[in-house]
């Protein structure tokens, strides 16, 4: 008998939500089996990275200060995927909003001026949506892969900040660390619950649930960028213009990874380092898939994606584990989601082998 992938007659919705689910049940697995590999008690090791991070008021504020970067990004390139339009560069985009609204912090803190934090947020914003805005135009008048755009231009953007925080922007007390200075008191984003280290973000970042389910389930945009991805030839009929909704979705994508990076700086950072991300802005690719790009599932995988990266950090401290094996979790993650999501459209048959089937026929 051979294992063989018959096509079904249309998708399985039922597997469209369990695939998920199959793929983290896979990773739990295949993790355990790392965690063997590497002489550690698997056991031991799940716990660390899944429960104990729940376990104080603590870890579950730092569980929402993780996922708010994650979400912001993701529900930005979740949209932009429902019109087929691939923004690999949300990395970037937060790196420049972190650069643009750290400026203004830089340059106006310490004044006591209500007006600060919401022309940081704005300014973050902008500039994500300004770094979005290359491949936008690179795409609709070139015809330039967004892919290859937006992932290139993050490899700028970092370059960008480096220089930054190694020359203009160096603090010069800070004994020639490259970072600026800490920003001032009235350039930090509010902190929601005492003695953790859990911002105001984290309410912009729930907020943009039910915006992104209402954007895209109950206006008209929404409807454009559903049909421009799922039937582009219907669209180009209905008169809908591909180019606009690839403006639209780059800018809105840039624009919230923009608002997740000055987030990040003004909140649990205080100031611009050369290293403002573990990788949010590619990690919440992931967020977005492994969330079926519904914004309510994305809550749910920023969530897990979150307690991984925290659970991470414990392996560290615990077991003394590399951090890569947050990074080899995620890529278990995304494996088992891709293969999971083959049973969307194909089952799984067991049929005879091609020697028992000739045999069969010759006799």
């Amino acid at each position: 008998m051979r294992l063989s992938l018959e096509a079904r007659a249309k998708p399985a919705r039922i597997m469209v939500w369990a695939s998920p689910l199959i793929a983290a049940v896979g990773s739990i697995i295949g993790v355990s089996i790392l965690f063997a590999v590497l002489g550690r008690d698997p056991l031991a090791a799940l716990n660390i990275l899944f429960v104990a991070p729940l376990e104080t008021i603590d870890g579950l504020a730092e569980l929402g200060l993780k996922a708010t970067p994650l979400l912001l990004c993701a529900i930005g390139i979740a949209v932009g995927c429902r019109a087929e339009v691939w923004n690999i560069g949300a990395e970037g985009q937060f790196t420049i909003g972190a650069i643009c609204g750290g400026g203004v912090a830089l340059a106006f803190g310490g004044n006591d001026s209500w007006w600060l934090l919401p022309v940081m947020l704005l300014a973050g914003i902008a500039g994500g949506m300004a770094w979005a805005a290359i491949p936008a135009f690179l795409k609709t008048r070139f015809n330039a892969h967004e892919i290859l755009t937006t992932l290139m231009l993050t490899y700028v953007s970092i370059q960008l900040l480096g220089y930054l925080v190694h020359g203009p922007w160096k603090d010069p007390q800070g004994y020639s660390f490259p970072q600026t200075r800490q920003f001032e008191a009235d350039a930090l984003l509010p902190m929601l619950i005492e003695g953790t280290r859990l911002h105001i973000g984290v309410v912009f970042a729930l907020a943009s649930v039910p915006l992104g389910s209402i954007l895209l389930g109950r206006t008209m945009l929404g409807f454009q960028i559903r049909t421009v991805g799922a039937a582009p030839a219907a669209a180009r009929y209905a008169g809908f213009s591909r180019n606009r909704i690839v403006w639209v979705c780059l800018l809105l994508s840039g624009g919230m990874a923009g608002l997740a990076g000055i987030c990040e700086v003004a909140g649990p950072d205080g100031q611009l380092t050369p290293v403002i991300s573990p990788g949010y802005g590619f990690a919440a690719i992931i967020v977005a898939f492994l969330g079926r790009l519904n914004p309510i599932g994305i809550l749910f995988s920023s969530a897990l994606m979150a307690l991984l990266y925290l659970g991470g950090e414990g392996l560290q401290v615990s077991m003394q584990l590399p951090i890569a094996v947050t990074g080899t979790i995620q890529g278990m993650l995304l494996f088992f989601l891709l293969a999971a999501d083959v049973l969307i459209n194909y089952r799984v048959r067991l049929k005879p082998s091609r020697a028992a089937a000739g045999a069969t026929g010759h006799a």
